[in-house]
């Protein structure tokens, strides 16, 4: 999906930059990513969605940062290839929504080192978009 289509069927509009709401966006993704941190290695797959939600929310505030207010998984990615002219970027991204999904509607169980490969990418793809906000 594009961004033409994330507006048209809904999924992006276009907002008024909120500092506020960046600010409590990135503190709630710190939280999301410590609780992540401090769990033992055994839930491997929940340190996964944890670093997933908390991803999906500075990507939340980089589109408020931007102008923009996504409703759509998707769209972040859209936004990521588009917006930001990251393209890998929003490859990474639907890469990892497809894991997450793939644990949370459809009870995948990752191998441990699985995850930790993943857990790795995305904590690098965390301080990257901690860096554009």
């Amino acid at each position: 999906m594009d961004m033409q289509n994330c507006k048209k069927l809904g999924y992006a509009k276009n907002v008024k930059h909120d500092g506020n709401i960046i600010t409590a966006f990135i503190k709630i993704a710190d939280r999301k990513e410590k609780s992540a941190d401090a769990l033992p290695e055994e839930f491997h797959d929940s340190k996964l969605t944890l670093l997933y939600d908390s991803l999906r929310i500075l990507l939340e505030a980089l589109a408020l940062q931007k102008g923009f207010k996504i409703y759509n998984h998707e769209c972040y990615a859209a936004f990521l290839k588009e917006v930001m002219n990251k393209s890998s970027l929003g490859d990474m991204f639907d890469g990892f929504r497809k894991v997450r999904n793939s644990i949370n509607y459809y009870a995948k169980e990752l191998s441990k080192e699985e995850s930790q490969q993943i857990i790795k990418q995305m904590k690098w793809f965390i301080k990257e978009i901690k860096l554009k906000i």
